[in-house]
């Protein structure tokens, strides 16, 4: 049911009394695994412990120092298949939930004002950071720790890439957003929005124009299609555009096409459960789930797959979308789908789904929504022409350093490693930061 208050507004977390509870459900394990199993290497070993302790303030610390965007992570992370899986508790009762201790603690210092970061002295570098997602972010955050004027360069009005544009506020609330961007600017970093380095060269041109690096983290914002020929269709939508339509608050607007429409959403990924989920709470009559593999092979976490379907998602397995239907009005009246099975997997792979012979049919929607991955903007490598790109391209970065073909530009996150999550974008920022500050070292030796 619609309700803008819940619509706009994401769950609460932990309690103070909550998360020192199940932090005291840690075995505190010398090793600790669960550390062992983060990305960002946010520790969570470290901070359980710390909270167990009452250091609460400590453990704020251990997460901030670490990952800048903890309380993002804390709320989007799939944990259950990070830390959580490594969680040696699991094999007495269930995993620590980790991620909910990370979400509380983060929360709590904006509660508190607790402050546990500080800008450091300038040393005198200047490094544009191109994009605002997670790994732009993080690596400014990390320069600026380290005494560089970090600059972030925006397209759009307003920061934090695809955590702002591309996630539901129901799940991850812009409020919460703007406390982690308000952390990062505490620490000196500049923010420039509504500034796109579009035109050929542009981005190469910022190292003659007094930056000393740059970081590329422009991510993918450009939406895979089934057929991408096909445009200007009533009711066919990707999912950047109609995730990007909620994220603007045009509620209404969405609620009056959607309520009692059939819906149907392909992908079987977060972000398909997302915009499947929206659909329901603005008050569609029936939204399917078309994905052409099974229930336990969708890429979205079993918690997602679980709440979707309490929620009332209709799941469409082992169907393929194979084009739409299309009336004279350019209207969409459903979408055309052919059975699959899943023959045995190669190698270690996935089982593949094979299209079953004369099983075409069509599934009746008024609204068709594309949730079958992001790709590289067709423009984006004239952006930096003399940066290496593969043919889908993505910028090619060397695994350690993230270093680009051109000397002084690094890049990282979706744009070189295609769609990942945001703890994967985080670290890319981290190792980045790293890799600029000691290139800038040896540059001034």
């Amino acid at each position: 049911m619609y309700d803008p208050e819940n619509f706009q507004r994401m769950a609460k977390g932990f309690s103070l009394d909550q998360a020192v509870a199940e932090s005291e459900r840690c075995l505190l394990c010398h090793d600790a695994p669960c550390s062992k199993a983060c990305p960002a290497d946010t520790d969570p070993g470290t901070f359980i412990r710390k909270l167990r302790l009452k250091n609460v303030t400590g453990a704020i610390r251990t997460i901030k120092e670490n990952n800048i965007l903890g309380g993002a992570c804390g709320v989007l992370c799939p944990a259950d298949r990070l830390c959580e899986k490594e969680c040696c508790a699991t094999e007495i009762s269930r995993p620590v939930e980790i991620a909910k201790i990370q979400r509380f603690l983060v929360e709590h210092s904006w509660e508190r004002n607790i402050k546990v970061l500080e800008a450091s002295e300038s040393n005198g570098k200047k490094v544009a950071v191109v994009g605002s997602g997670p790994a732009g972010l993080s690596c400014a955050a990390e320069l600026a720790k380290q005494g560089c004027q970090a600059t972030i360069f925006e397209a759009r009005p307003e920061a934090g890439g695809v955590i702002r544009y591309g996630v539901p506020s129901y799940r991850y609330d812009v409020d919460f957003l703007e406390h982690e961007l308000q952390e990062i600017k505490e620490l000196g970093v500049e923010f420039r929005c509504n500034a796109p380095l579009r035109e050929a060269g542009q981005v190469e041109e910022l190292l003659e124009n007094g930056y000393d690096a740059v970081f590329l983290a422009t991510g993918l914002w450009a939406a895979s299609r089934l057929h991408p020929e096909v445009s200007n269709v009533d009711g066919l939508m990707t999912s950047v555009e109609y995730l990007a339509s909620l994220r603007d608050e045009q509620f209404e607007a969405l609620r009056n096409k959607i309520k009692g429409s059939t819906i149907a959403v392909i992908g079987g990924g977060s972000v398909a459960i997302d915009c499947a989920e929206a659909a329901v709470k603005l008050g569609a009559e029936d939204v399917y789930l078309v994905y052409r593999r099974s229930f336990v092979q969708m890429p979205a976490e079993e918690v997602e797959r679980i709440e979707a379907l309490e929620t009332g998602v209709h799941f469409l397995l082992l169907n393929q979308p194979v084009d739409f239907v299309i009336n004279h009005q350019q209207k969409i009246e459903g979408l055309r789908l052919v059975r699959t099975r899943l023959e045995k997997a190669k190698g270690t792979g996935r089982r593949i789904p094979k299209a079953i012979a004369g099983s075409e049919w069509v599934l009746d929607a008024d609204i068709v929504v594309e949730a079958i991955g992001n790709q590289a903007e067709s423009g984006s490598p004239s952006w930096y022409p003399n940066v290496d790109v593969d043919q889908n391209g993505l910028i090619q970065a060397d695994a350690a350093t993230l270093t680009t073909s051109v000397e002084g530009i690094f890049a990282g996150g979706d744009i070189v490693r295609g769609p990942a999550l945001v703890v994967d974008a985080v670290n890319d920022g981290k190792v980045a930061a790293m890799a600029i500050i000691e290139y800038l070292s040896k540059k001034e030796a």
